[in-house]
């Protein structure tokens, strides 16, 4: 199956890529190398679970966060892509910050939520490495930021 095709029988529909909210832009390209700027858990202009992971904001949210960062992520590869999510060779790393408070360490439980998306979307091509960490402060109040490094086709 197609990448779009799995995201029609998850039922999701694809955000438009959020715009940047400072002086930079949301991906950049080099040869067929394609990375991100952080992305936050927006939809429809609006932050998600705002807050700290262990105060604020519960596992299970932070989870449903880290996966609507991640949609965020698919929009911006796909416009990277030049609208084709079948350009995308492979995602090859993920890196989550989780904002939280002192103690938390459910970090890898949290960046699960875009993780398992990368799979259930791109299967194969959608295995990658991680990083996984925890912050005391985000920017907006977001409780996960999420930046992607993918290969496209040459």
């Amino acid at each position: 199956m197609t990448a779009e095709e799995n995201l029609r029988k998850l039922g999701i529909e694809l955000p438009e890529p959020p715009a940047p909210v400072g002086a930079y832009v949301t991906w950049a390209r080099t040869g067929n190398l394609v990375v991100t700027s952080g992305q936050l858990p927006w939809s429809h202009k609006k932050m998600l679970w705002p807050g700290r992971l262990g105060e604020q904001v519960s596992l299970e949210d932070g989870y449903k966060a880290a996966r609507q960062s991640g949609l965020n992520g698919i929009a911006q590869l796909k416009a990277a892509a030049g609208g084709d999510l079948e350009k995308i060779h492979r995602i090859l790393r993920l890196e989550g910050y989780v904002h939280c408070a002192p103690g938390f360490r459910d970090h890898p439980k949290v960046l699960d939520g875009a993780s398992d998306l990368m799979l259930d979307v791109f299967g194969e091509r959608g295995k990658h490495v991680r990083i996984a960490l925890g912050i005391p402060d985000m920017p907006l109040d977001a409780c996960i930021q999420i930046s992607f490094w993918a290969e496209l086709e040459p």
